[in-house]
């Protein structure tokens, strides 16, 4: 599949799936939690609040993974690995064309301090298909960014 039907693909498994697992670095170790995702062609937002720990993750160490597009139905559902990185995004306009009513329960409102969006930058996505067979769409040097961001940290990077 070419790089543009491959990015196409994700693009749609991505839009289709609102919720998904973002996992950052916690104490050098994995941190899991569901969390609802927007998309803007492959950049993706998910809304959160500024106090809590993954935002201290994040500062620490801004490589994130996240997994949308399984329903559960079957091992022949679609879905996308990504590896990116994220920044903090405190947008007025993003925060008011993405304020749903049902962030209610956490927010005072679109302009509450404490209501930003988390913008992840996809440089590896992976697509899981339906026949079972992966396909990857790399973005950016993951590896020659690491380098660069964090000194040398040591990475490895299975393909």
């Amino acid at each position: 599949m070419s790089n543009q039907n491959l990015k196409s693909e994700a693009i749609k498994i991505i839009s289709n799936h609102r919720t998904g697992v973002l996992s950052t670095v916690e104490n050098n170790k994995p941190h899991s939690r569901y969390m609802t995702f927007y998309n803007n062609d492959l950049i993706l937002y998910s809304p959160t609040k500024m106090d809590t720990e993954k935002i201290d993750d994040i500062e620490k160490n801004p490589f994130v993974s996240v997994l949308l597009g399984y329903e559960g139905q079957g091992k022949s559902d679609s879905y996308v690995e990504i590896a990116g990185t994220c920044q903090m995004n405190t947008s007025q306009e993003l925060k008011k064309q993405l304020w749903d009513e049902s962030f209610n329960s956490w927010f005072v409102g679109p302009e509450d301090p404490n209501y930003i969006f988390l913008e992840i930058h996809p440089e590896i996505i992976r697509i899981l298909n339906k026949h079972g067979e992966s396909q990857e769409l790399t973005l950016k040097s993951v590896k020659q960014t690491l380098f660069n961001q964090q000194k040398g940290f040591p990475f490895i990077y299975f393909k």
